[in-house]
C-alpha cells in the first residue's frame, strides 16, 4: 500500500517523506544511518535557505526555547575550548551535531512531509531492531547483545521507539492500530533481549505520563495498549529465558554487597562507586567543572590516596547524566544539560494543550515528543545516554522532526 502511494507522488514528495522514515528505521540496524540523514537535512536547509527563512519566520518565537536547549551547551563547550587548553576539538562534535539537527525542523516546516512516514519508520525500526537483537540473543547465544552499538544504548532506544509508537497510535484507526501496537511490543522485546535494566526506570516514568495524558489518545484499544508496557515488563520477570528476573535480583544483591563492604566490582557496585567519585570531584570544582584530562588526574589522585578503587580509571563516564554534566561542566553544565530536557518537554506540553484549544491535530507528535524526553531523562539516571554521538543525534533529530510536525499539524474537523 505504501509503495503504491509513493509511486503516485512527485519525486520531491517521496524524498521528503523518506527523510522522516529513514532515521528511526535505520538507527538500530545500520551504523551511521541517523547521522547521514541529519547531514542530508542540513544540506537541504542550506540549499533552500531563502524558502526556509520565509516559512520559518512566523514560528521563531515558538522554537527559540528548542534552539536555546542545544545552543547553550554548544556555547558552553566553545567557551571551555577557547579558555581551557586541555579541552579537545573533538569535544565540540556532539553539541555541534545536536544543534545542526535543527535543520530537520526547518525542512519539515517548509515541505510538510506526511507524519505517517515517521510513524512507519518507528514501527519498522522497532520491529527490525527486535528481530536483529533477538537473533543475537537467542540464536547466537550472546548474553548481552547490543546490535551494532552496545547493549545499554540499543535496549534504551528500542524501548523509547516502542513507547513513541504508542503515541503514534493516535493517528491509526480501526484495525490499523495494531501496527503501532506491534511496534510497541517490538520495542519492549528489543529492550528485554539486551538485558538492560536502566530502561525500566524510563518505562515507569513513561507509563505515568501516558496515564496522565491517556485521555488524549482516545479509544479503549489505544488506552489498553499503553497498559501493555507494565504488563509485559512484569511478564518478562516470569519467563526465565529473558533473564530479567535474574538481573534484577543480581542488582539487589550487588547493592547489598556494596553497602556491606564486600566486592564493589559488580554492575551496580561500579555505578555506586562512580557516583561516589563524582560527588567528590564536584565538591572540589562545583561551579565550572574541569576538562577530561583534569578529571583523569583527579581520579588518579583519589586512587593513589585509597579513596577510590583502581578500576574507575578505566571508565570514561559516571553512569549518570546529571553527575557527569556537573563533573565536567559544574553547575553551569548541569543547567545546560537540564535545559536540553526541560525546554523541549515544556515545548511539547505547550503544543499539546494549545493544539487541543485551537483544534489542531497535534496529539500524536506532541505526546511522542514528551515520551522521547521522559525516556532520555529516565535513561540518564543510571547511564550517560548522551555520551555517544549516535544516541545524542538520535535524540536531537527525532525531537526537531516531531517539533516540526507539531507546528505543521493540520486543523481538525468539527467531528474530528
Amino acid at each position: 500500500m505504501m509503495h503504491n502511494t509513493l509511486s503516485q507522488k512527485p519525486v520531491s514528495t517521496v524524498f521528503f517523506n523518506s527523510l522522516l522514515f529513514a532515521p528511526p528505521f535505520l538507527f538500530l540496524i545500520a551504523r551511521g544511518g541517523t547521522g547521514l540523514f541529519s547531514l542530508v537535512y542540513l544540506l537541504v536547509a542550506i540549499a533552500c535557505w531563502r524558502a526556509v527563512r520565509t516559512v520559518a519566520a512566523p514560528h521563531i518565537r515558538e522554537v527559540v526555547p528548542l534552539l536555546l536547549a542545544f545552543a547553550v551547551p554548544l556555547l558552553l563547550a566553545l567557551g571551555y575550548y577557547v579558555f581551557d587548553p586541555e579541552v579537545r576539538l573533538r569535544d565540540l562534535e556532539r553539541p555541534v551535531r545536536s544543534l545542526a539537527a535543527a535543520a530537520a525542523l526547518l525542512v519539515v516546516l517548509v515541505w510538510r512531509p506526511s507524519r505517517r512516514f515517521l510513524w512507519w519508520g518507528l514501527i519498522a525500526g522497532a520491529v527490525a531492531g527486535a528481530v536483529f537483537i533477538s537473533y543475537q540473543r537467542w540464536v547466537l547465544g550472546m548474553d548481552r547483545p547490543g546490535g551494532l552499538i552496545n547493549a545499554i544504548t540499543f535496549g534504551d532506544i528500542s524501548l523509547c521507539m516502542g513507547l513513541m509508537c504508542l503515541a503514534a497510535s493516535r493517528d491509526f484507526h480501526g484495525r490499523a492500530v495494531l501496527w503501532p501496537v506491534l511496534g510497541a511490543l517490538a520495542g519492549l522485546v528489543g529492550s528485554v533481549a539486551t538485558g538492560t535494566r536502566g530502561g525500566w526506570v524510563a518505562a515507569i516514568l513513561a507509563v505515568i505520563l501516558l496515564l496522565r495524558y491517556g485521555n488524549v489518545l482516545g479509544g479503549r484499544y489505544r488506552k489498553g495498549a499503553a497498559l501493555l508496557v507494565p504488563v509485559l515488563l512484569a511478564m518478562s520477570f516470569l519467563v526465565p529465558q529473558t533473564g530479567a528476573r535474574e538481573r534484577a535480583m543480581q542488582g539487589v544483591a550487588d547493592v547489598e554487597q556494596y553497602f556491606a563492604g564486600g566486592n564493589t566490582f559488580t554492575n551496580m557496585g561500579v555505578r555506586l562507586e562512580l557516583w561516589h567519585t563524582a560527588t567528590e570531584l564536584i565538591a572540589e570544582h562545583p561551579w565550572l567543572g574541569r576538562s577530561v584530562a583534569a578529571v583523569d588526574r583527579a581520579k588518579q589522585a583519589m586512587v593513589a590516596r585509597g579513596e577510590a578503587p583502581a578500576y574507575i580509571l578505566d571508565l570514561d563516564h559516571f553512569h549518570n547524566d546529571a553527575l557527569h554534566a556537573t563533573v565536567f561542566g559544574g553547575v553551569v553544565g548541569l543547567l545546560a544539560w537540564a535545559g536540553t530536557l526541560l525546554l523541549p518537554f515544556l515545548f511539547f506540553r505547550r503544543q499539546l494543550h494549545r493544539g487541543r484549544a485551537q483544534r489542531r491535530d497535534v496529539t500524536a507528535p506532541a505526546l511522542a515528543g514528551m515520551l522521547l524526553v521522559v525516556c532520555y531523562f529516565g535513561f540518564g539516571l543510571t547511564e550517560v545516554i548522551f555520551w555517544t554521538i549516535h544516541s545524542s543525534v538520535f535524540y536531537a533529530l527525532m525531537l526537531f522532526m516531531l517539533a516540526g510536525l507539531c507546528l505543521t499539524a493540520p486543523r481538525q474537523s468539527v467531528t474530528g
